[in-house]
């Protein structure tokens, strides 16, 4: 099995045998090629690498999910819970299950005592990338076999987006935990969705079977092969050659227009955009000046950026909130890009032959490319930014610790200010603190307005509270965003995705029961 995927796609498409393996398998086989040497721990509660959660969601369930094809939350329907309510205060809410729901692999009937086991494991440090999301959570707990209650310390406004098909809202099967362990779990992840694990080979491939017994009737595909092909060019030759059905893109405009033209294609520019934001950790010098932070921002063009990766594919940021999230703050007072203002702050703050910051950066194409175009804007300004280059999963762990006196970051969270703001921004979530999630910067100069405006019942107030905080961590740039970034799939038109694909949050289009080839 190894041997055979170690082929190339260069070297399938010259003789031939993607084609032929394309005939025999397009029926039942799904083939994708994503942009990765590696897909990541294997935990939905740890993983939030891109290809993690692409191939992730495939395996796991959440008591609700966001409709496919569609990003908004008001597009919200039931996925393990057919129904749920909330006390008048927003405190209390209440889940009932759907009854008879399968684990994957026979791990038994899915019940509220899993939904609780999930939950609580979500909000835990040591098991979740996520616990800061649930720090509002006073209690949860089995009503009965069928019934979660979840018990708020105070209302906030993205409850359902903590427990949906999403990062620590994915529900895992007690039973499987507990035979396991979590080291087992993270290697053998066990879900109730549409697709069970049946194998991984890292910097290769993963490999999913149909669950039969899944809830919402037996999938028409019958295996999904998530291949990890970092190249472009390889990814390229795979899809033309007829090795892969369906491709992550290189995120440019020149691979979006010539996809396009490729006979018997779809391509989608979908959302989320990934919203690319420079992180300037403000505890390290010479970071540790404002001075030469907003240097740094003046330094760089965003119209510049946007050019390169393609004007049909991507726009430039406006906030450190993405555009179209609720409570997003679209005239944030941003530094225009100003180099001789860069150089006379450097001169300011004691520097006037210019300074060195390091960053650890991932080897994925797409953010490389940004990430080198940016060293070139800062040479300008006699900023000298050194890249050490490390795979996909290193990059993540290295951040995580501290490593990296600057860290460019591109990602979606669930479309609410709260979530971005107090996973990147809060206090709370600084990285190397009990509670850290994805705050490489330090920044706590917002932590009041991010904890009024969750507990804010009036919508309104609750967004001039958030841009209140946008405003705050755009003063003192603790970060600065670059550019938004549309999710590029390509596919074959064969494929019946069985929805309208227009956005998905895990960063890859859903497969459902339905989800089929046509020929």
């Amino acid at each position: 099995m190894q041997k055979r995927w170690m082929i190339t796609a260069a070297l399938a498409a010259a003789v031939g045998l993607g084609t032929a393996t394309a005939a025999s398998a397009q029926q039942t086989t799904l083939r994708v090629g994503i942009a990765s040497a590696d897909a990541g721990v294997l935990d939905p509660h740890l993983n939030s690498t891109t290809p993690g959660r692409g191939f992730l969601q495939w395996i796991f369930s959440g008591l609700v999910r966001i409709k496919p094809g569609e990003l908004s939350p008001e597009f919200m329907e039931p996925d393990l819970a057919e129904r749920w309510e909330s006390s008048a205060d927003g405190t209390v809410w209440t889940f009932h299950l759907r009854r008879g729901v399968q684990c994957h692999h026979n791990f038994g009937e899915f019940t509220a005592e899993d939904a609780v086991f999930s939950l609580n494991r979500a909000a835990t440090r040591e098991t979740s990338a996520f616990s800061s999301d649930y720090v509002a959570f006073r209690s949860v707990e089995a009503v009965d076999r069928y019934t979660v209650r979840i018990t708020l310390r105070n209302p906030i406004p993205s409850l359902l987006g903590a427990v949906m098909n999403y990062a620590g809202g994915f529900m895992v099967c007690k039973a499987a935990v507990d035979q396991m362990g979590n080291e087992g779990f993270r290697r053998r992840p066990i879900g109730t969705g549409p697709f069970a694990f049946a194998e991984y080979v890292p910097q290769q491939f993963g490999r999913l079977v149909a669950h039969d017994q899944y809830f919402r009737g037996r999938p028409q595909l019958r295996e999904v092969l998530y291949r990890f092909v970092p190249s472009d060019a390889a990814r390229d030759l795979a899809f033309q050659a007829g090795e892969i059905d369906m491709i992550y893109g290189r995120q440019d405009q020149s691979w979006f227009t010539r996809t396009q033209q490729l006979p018997n294609v779809r391509v989608v520019a979908m959302q989320p955009a990934e919203m690319s934001v420079i992180h300037l950790n403000m505890t390290m010098p010479p970071l540790n000046d404002i001075r030469v932070r907003q240097a740094i921002a003046h330094a760089v063009s965003r119209e510049q950026i946007v050019q390169l990766r393609g004007q049909s594919t991507s726009v430039a940021a406006r906030s450190v909130v993405p555009a179209g999230y609720l409570g997003h703050h679209e005239n944030a007072p941003l530094l225009p890009f100003n180099q001789q203002r860069a150089r006379q702050l450097l001169t300011e703050a004691g520097h006037p032959n210019g300074i060195t910051i390091r960053a650890i950066h991932t080897t994925l194409p797409g953010m490389m490319s940004v990430m080198e175009a940016l060293q070139a804007q800062l040479r300008r300004s006699n900023i000298n930014l050194e890249i050490t280059p490390v795979e996909h999963a290193t990059f993540h762990q290295q951040i995580r610790q501290n490593l990296s006196q600057v860290v460019h970051f591109q990602s979606a969270r669930f479309p609410v200010a709260d979530v971005y703001l107090t996973q990147f921004f809060h206090s709370r979530s600084i990285v190397g603190t009990p509670t850290a999630v994805t705050n490489f910067s330090h920044c706590r100069v917002a932590d009041q307005e991010i904890d009024a405006a969750r507990s804010e019942t009036d919508p309104r107030r609750a967004v001039e509270l958030w841009r209140t905080a946008q405003e705050k961590i755009v003063n003192e740039v603790c970060a600065f965003p670059v550019f938004e970034q549309l999710q590029l799939w390509a596919y074959r038109t064969t494929l019946d995705l069985g929805y309208e694909l227009k956005a998905s949050l895990n960063l890859a289009p859903p497969l459902l029961h339905t989800t089929r080839f046509t020929r």
